[in-house]
This record gives C-alpha cells, structure tokens and sequence, in this order.
C-alpha cells in the first residue's frame, strides 16, 4: 500500500476508533493518524493470527474489511495505551 493509503486508512480507522471508544483520547489529526496506522498493523496481525495460527507483521489493506480490522486495532491500541499511562495514586 503507499502512503497516501495508510495515511487515509490511519484518519478513518483512527478517527472512527476514537469516536467508538469510551472517554476522551487526546491528540490532534496526526496523532489519530499515527493511531489508524497503527490499529491497521496489530488488527492485522492478530487477524492473520487467528485465521492461520501464525504470528506475522500484516497490515490491513484499504477495503472495507480491512478498516473494520483497523478499526478495532485501534480500540486495542487504545486501550494498551491506557494501561500504560495509567496513573496510580
């Protein structure tokens, strides 16, 4: 894919994530970019998982399939990145 296409991919799957997720996720357009993309690569990746059994680096491609999966590697993204900056008191 070339990088007009991630770059659409990461603003739709990054922003349709963000609209879907519960509470508030900071960052500007470039950040929900950089989360689109990478939604795209872990969605991809666990997909190609679960559908074969091997571990690979895939990415979704730009199709309607492939920004479901974004989509929802973006929710995980996330919330691994919630987890992280999670701060206890």
């Amino acid at each position: 894919m070339n990088i007009i296409a991630w770059i659409i991919l990461g603003l739709l799957a990054g922003a349709i994530a963000k609209l879907i997720y519960p509470g508030h996720q900071g960052g500007g357009i470039l950040a929900t970019i950089l989360l689109g993309i990478i939604g795209a690569f872990l969605g991809g990746s666990l997909y190609a998982l679960l559908t074969t059994g091997t571990l690979q680096l895939t990415a979704a491609g730009l199709s309607i399939p492939g920004l479901i999966v974004a989509v929802i590697g973006a929710m995980i993204a996330i919330f691994l990145w919630g987890l992280m900056t999670r701060r206890t008191v």
